[in-house]
C-alpha cells in the first residue's frame, strides 16, 4: 500500500481554512482519485494540517496524478490556504 501525505508547516504569517480543507478540499481529492484519505489537524508540532491518501499501488498513485481533475485539486489549494505544502510517498509496511 502506497500512501501520499501532504502536510501544511506552519508559520506566523500562514493561514488555513480547515473547514473548507475538511468539506471541501479533501473530498474533491479523493473523489477524482478514487481513494480513501484521513485528516490530520494539528494540535502541537509543526504542522497545522495533513491528509494521508492511501493507493493500493505506486503505479495506482500515478495514474491518478495523471487525471485531468488532478489539475482542478492543485488549483482548489489557493481557496483554504497561503501555505505551501510538502509532500511525503511512502510504502506502508
Amino acid at each position: 500500500m502506497i500512501r501520499v501525505s501532504v502536510l501544511y508547516p506552519s508559520a506566523d504569517d500562514s493561514t488555513f481554512d480547515h473547514d473548507y480543507y475538511k468539506n471541501t478540499h479533501v473530498p474533491l481529492a479523493a473523489g477524482t482519485w478514487g481513494v480513501g484519505a484521513e485528516i490530520d489537524k494539528g494540535v502541537n508540532g509543526p504542522y497545522v494540517a495533513g491528509v494521508h491518501f492511501f493507493f493500493e499501488t505506486l503505479d495506482q498513485m500515478q495514474a491518478a496524478m495523471g487525471l485531468p481533475g488532478t489539475a482542478d485539486v492543485m488549483a482548489d489549494v489557493a481557496n483554504y490556504t497561503n501555505i505551501q505544502p510538502v509532500m511525503q510517498i511512502s510504502e506502508v509496511v
